[in-house]
């Protein structure tokens, strides 16, 4: 009996083991649950189907559970379908034995899904419109995840469910031509976190990479963190243009190629704004083609019609309307690569700038300061300033420095439409294209400026203003002004210099309202000018003892000596008068007047005006000008040797008419002489033979003048009028 008992307790015993064991290793096929499993699927909704095959069933006897396992399962809704992998759960053996259904755990693993199919899936169960427009947005990818999902002792669902997955080729359109293609990424869903891995894509045919990207829900707010990378990407003029308006700048990007690396993190509010948006990035910029439609000319000798930014480093922080720009790499606005360095901050409405430009193989100038930076040196070049939006620009700081010469300027504030406000201090020290040296101060007290130092060259300011082609208003200064001046050594040109200037200027509505400046040559000739405005008429006046520096200008005259000059100027209503006289005279050549006295057979006095000069006693010359015409009341010219009597017009660039007469000296000896009373009184007995001279007249474009010459043997009574008023005046 003791036998039989042992015998049949270990038969048993080797039974349940072996059926444990089979249990435990291959399991068996049952359909037992599938009525409980789709009685908890549709209390999530009534309309949501399961199809499950037969259960496989494993136990796990150290745990007291088994182990439930689907194959070729499918979730229904309507007529759509979610085909699953395999559903994975876990069962407690003491829930069996208490005649209870727990499912503790469950894991769904999915086969390949259509997203599309999802989306729809879930637009069936869910009547939510976010699905409607992801479903517009998302064209193509399919989806394989698997889920993993736990059950309290009530059967509810608990929030630490676990989702990972992969994503492979994901399309979605965005905008008509934005749309992200080839999308491949690993995913993580849990409760109020989405983790992205490995994310890559193509925007426009060019590559992304997002190594990790994190979204986490906090307080109905989604945070969203994460890297972007990007290999080598070109954006063409037509590309830009999709993201900015290039229309009202005048510099427009043509092509940007660059790669970069991008951390950033932002916010989403529950009405799917973005908020809270920080971004870090370091930008490795390839190139940056730029077009050019300013003339900087007078700045950049020989600057190209487009500009470019060449393998520059930036590190770009933006947060919250904060946005801090460091870069540092080459620059070609001219030939050849300068060296540039800056940084931008921009905060709200304000732009804070400071840049640092290295010159050395390009050339730099400043036209009207007569500066050029010298071949081969080392320039640089400091802007610091300020841009407030719709309010202008504060330049703190203007630093130029090239070995000895330095030009500062100090708090420049330009307002919006980029006419100068205010200049706190400018400080020019520096030798010139004319080797001469250059050291003044401009300081502003209260409302007036002070110009003050030891020399200043002017010879390129007079240049400009008395080119025609500059004549013109510039409309630089925002308000009116007076500047005080002082200077102890003032250079007209590199010959003449004048002592001790002295005087103001007093600027109204961009133009010189007053002005009295005076100086003195090194010999005690003077030089003044005026000028004053009353009545809407402003009259100018300059003399000078010694006329040569001003006469030499024009390139047409060679060969000025000696001489005096007064000029008397009025203008009203755009339209001005003026007398221009110079006495006491010589010139040596004036090619006009040596071609009509050629033309005119004589030649004693055309060798004259070729060699060592011809005298004028007179000058004088009443003209008017209004916009492009200047009308040549006369000109007359009286001399030991010649006089001249001309009137005329001369429209600029397109037409000079001039005429007038040219008779020798002797002939004007001859005739005042015949003239009863007059000729003994101004020159004797001595009776004319006749009267001989040439009438000529000048016609034609600038640049193809024609002239005609004819003898006269009786002088105009105009001239001779003319000639008596000279003589009885000397």
């Amino acid at each position: 009996m003791k036998k039989f008992f042992y015998r049949s307790f270990i038969t048993i015993f080797i039974i349940l083991l072996l059926i444990i064991t089979y249990l435990s290793t291959i399991g068996i096929n049952t359909n037992i649950f599938n009525s409980n499993i789709s009685k908890k699927i549709k209390e999530f909704d009534k309309n949501l189907n399961i199809e499950i095959n037969k259960i496989f069933i494993i136990l796990d006897p150290l745990k007291f559970k088994i182990k439930l396992k689907t194959v070729g399962t499918n979730l229904k809704y309507d007529k759509e379908t979610i085909q699953l992998e395999n559903i994975k759960s876990d069962v407690s053996l003491k829930s069996l034995l208490n005649k209870e259904f727990s499912i503790k755990k469950v894991n769904i693993s999915t086969k390949s899904i259509e997203i599309n199919g999802l989306i729809k899936f879930l637009r069936l169960v869910q009547k939510n419109p976010k699905y409607y427009i992801a479903e517009k947005a998302i064209k193509r990818g399919y989806l394989i995840a698997d889920i993993d999902i736990e059950f309290d002792d009530n059967g509810n669902l608990k929030d630490n469910y676990k989702i990972k997955g992969v994503v492979k080729d994901g399309k979605i359109n965005i905008l008509k031509r934005n749309r992200l293609e080839a999308i491949n990424f690993i995913f993580e869903v849990k409760k109020n976190k989405f983790q992205l891995n490995d994310l890559y894509l193509k925007i426009e045919n060019e590559n992304l990479e997002l190594p990790e990207t994190i979204i986490e829900k906090k307080n109905n707010k989604y945070f969203v963190s994460g890297k972007l990378l990007n290999n080598q990407i070109t954006l063409t003029e037509n590309r830009i243009s999709d993201y900015v308006n290039l229309e009202d700048i005048n510099f427009r990007i043509k092509e940007i190629i660059f790669s970069s690396e991008n951390n950033f993190n932002f916010t989403i509010n529950n009405k799917f704004k973005i908020k809270d948006l920080i971004i870090r990035s370091k930008v490795n910029l390839v190139n940056l083609e730029i077009g050019n439609s300013l003339d900087l000319k007078n700045f950049f000798p020989e600057i190209e019609k487009k500009f470019f930014l060449k393998n520059n480093q930036l590190e770009i922080n933006y947060k919250k309307d904060n946005l801090n720009i460091l870069g540092s790499g080459n620059v070609f606005f001219q030939k050849k690569p300068d060296k540039i360095e800056y940084k931008i901050i921009k905060n709200k409405d304000n732009i804070n700038f400071n840049t640092k430009l290295y010159i050395k193989d390009n050339n730099l100038k400043f036209d009207l300061l007569n500066f050029e930076k010298k071949d081969k040196s080392n320039l640089k070049l400091e802007i610091k300033g300020e841009h407030k939006i719709n309010k202008g620009f504060l330049f703190s700081k203007i630093n130029l420095i090239e070995n000895k010469n330095s030009i500062l300027i100090n708090d420049l504030f330009l307002s919006h439409d980029n006419k100068i406000d205010n200049v706190k201090n400018i400080t020019l020290n520096y030798q010139d294209q004319d080797k001469l040296k250059n050291n003044i101060q401009i300081n502003k007290k209260n409302k007036n400026y002070f110009i003050i130092g030891d020399s200043l060259n002017i010879n390129r300011i007079i240049d400009n203003l008395i080119d025609s082609k500059n004549k013109k208003k510039y409309n630089l200064f925002k308000n009116d002004f007076k500047i005080n001046i002082k200077i102890d050594q003032t250079y007209l040109d590199q010959k003449n210099i004048i002592k001790n200037l002295k005087g103001y200027l007093i600027y109204s509505d961009n133009e010189i309202y007053e002005s009295k400046l005076e100086s003195s040559f090194s010999n005690n000739k003077k030089i003044r000018f005026t000028i004053n405005t009353d009545n809407g008429e402003k009259i100018t006046t300059l003399y000078t003892d010694i006329a040569k520096p001003f006469v030499d200008r024009y390139k047409f005259i060679k060969g000025f000596e000696e001489g005096n000059l007064d000029f008397y100027s009025t203008k009203k209503n755009n339209i001005s008068n003026s007398i221009l006289k110079i006495d006491n005279f010589k010139v040596q050549e004036v090619p006009i007047l040596a071609k009509l006295l050629t033309l005119a057979s004589l030649q004693g006095i055309a060798d004259l005006l070729t060699g060592e000069g011809i005298r004028f006693t007179d000058f004088e010359m009443k003209f008017s000008n209004q916009n492009k015409l200047m009308k040549i009341e006369e000109m007359y010219a009286i001399g030991p040797a010649i006089s001249i009597l001309l009137d005329g017009y001369i429209e600029k660039d397109k037409l000079i008419s001039l005429r007038g007469t040219l008779v020798p000296a002797t002939t004007i000896n001859r005739t005042i002489s015949s003239i009863p009373l007059v000729g003994k009184i101004l020159v004797g007995k001595k009776v004319g033979e006749g009267v001989f001279g040439v009438s000529f007249k000048i016609k034609g474009p600038p640049k193809d003048l024609k002239t005609n010459v004819n003898p006269i043997k009786t002088l105009t009574p105009r001239f001779i009028t003319r000639t008596l008023e000279k003589i009885k005046k000397n």
